[in-house]
């Protein structure tokens, strides 16, 4: 017989909160989980392999909708590999601008700290900075 689990039990062995995994349940993202009779969720083995996909395309920061994507492709036996790849190759496309974005933060940020006389002084060249859009 297949073990099922209760949401608490599904939560500890994917990492997703069980607010997650019934909003999950919500938008269609997981299969909704069978009741008890007393209207306990229950998830079976294969749900919580979804909630595995889940939780690890969230910690590589793909989006809802790539995670959907993802999700359906994983179920998809006669999914094309291409197109998975394809999926985590725009995601990288993505963090690369991010990452352009947070160096391009960090060294305004590091012009402008450098500036600072951090004295008693009123006068802030951070805040200056700021006001005049100087970066």
């Amino acid at each position: 017989m297949t073990k099922l689990a209760t949401i608490g039990e599904a939560a500890t062995i994917s990492g997703l909160s069980a607010k997650m995994i019934r909003h999950y349940e919500t938008i269609g993202l997981l299969a909704k989980a069978n009741r008890t009779d007393g209207g306990y969720r229950l998830y079976n083995p294969q749900q919580l392999k979804v909630m595995g996909v889940i939780k690890q395309a969230k910690k590589l920061g793909f989006s809802l909708n790539q995670t959907h994507s993802l999700v359906d492709l994983w179920q998809n036996p006669k999914r094309a590999s291409r197109e998975v790849k394809q999926l985590a190759e725009q995601h990288l496309v993505e963090i690369n601008e991010k990452i352009n974005e947070l160096e391009q933060m960090k060294q305004a940020l590091q012009t402008l700290s450098n500036n600072c006389n951090a004295d008693d002084n009123a006068s802030c060249s951070i805040l200056d900075g700021l006001a005049n859009n100087q970066n």
